[in-house]
């Protein structure tokens, strides 16, 4: 397999873990009434994370995520032809996850769908926060000393487990286009659907200028990629 088809797989095959785990511990939450919790849905996401970083993150890097590579590619620690590929890649594994999850529950009114529980701008403004701290983590642990390196999974894993369990009652805590994407379109739930692609988006490259405005320059140069043993 050539080394671009291997690297858009690997993004396909995380993704659709990501979003199989994550939105299958919402559905189920609903259809044993409450038996995952929201704390434990925070913490299926947190943990699928951390795993596919450390499955998959010397393959492609294991950006999980859209917003991830775009910003990946605009703060030019990424390629711009293997953008769209990465991205392709990514919706196709969410959507894949959300049609395994349809089928294994019909009934299901939206497949763990993000919706906004109050005001759209309250959860544009939530999301982008969260996206934008996101992506200062990950810029922040994807170089450096390969002690950072090994522990990179736990330092991402976490952030999105602490933002999903505080915010995700509001917003959802996406912070990913792919995710949003996939329930939304096998459901049929696209009414809120732009502020979970334009917000993490936006967050995300507000995080590089956080990142170049704090952190070294010289680690910017680094390859885009979470290093592990």
């Amino acid at each position: 397999m050539r080394p671009l088809m291997r690297k858009c797989f690997a993004e396909c095959l995380g993704t659709f873990a990501l979003v199989f785990a994550g939105t299958g511990a919402i559905v189920i939450n609903d259809v044993t009434n409450g038996g995952i919790t929201h704390v434990g849905i925070a913490l299926t996401f947190g943990l699928i994370v951390l795993s596919m970083i450390y499955a998959i993150g010397d393959i492609s890097g294991a950006h999980l995520n859209p917003a991830v590579t775009t910003a990946f590619w605009l703060a030019r620690r990424f390629p711009a032809q293997m953008v769209f590929p990465y991205i392709l890649s990514q919706c196709l594994g969410g959507i894949a996850a959300s049609v395994a999850l349809r089928f294994l529950f019909p009934s299901h009114p939206n497949l763990g769908a993000t919706l906004p529980a109050g005001s759209e701008m309250q959860s544009f403004v939530l999301e982008l926060i969260l996206t934008f701290l996101l992506m200062f983590v990950i810029l922040n642990v994807s170089t450096g000393a390969r002690e950072k390196g090994i522990t990179a999974g736990i330092a991402v894993g976490a952030v999105i487990g602490l933002e999903a369990m505080f915010a995700g009652k509001i917003c959802g805590a996406s912070m990913n286009p792919a995710r949003s994407l996939a329930p939304a379109l096998v459901s049929g739930h696209f009414e809120h659907l732009w502020l979970y692609i334009v917000a993490p988006v936006l967050g995300a490259v507000l995080g590089i200028f956080a990142f170049r405005a704090c952190c070294d320059s010289s680690r910017s140069s680094s390859p885009a990629q979470i290093p592990v043993p």
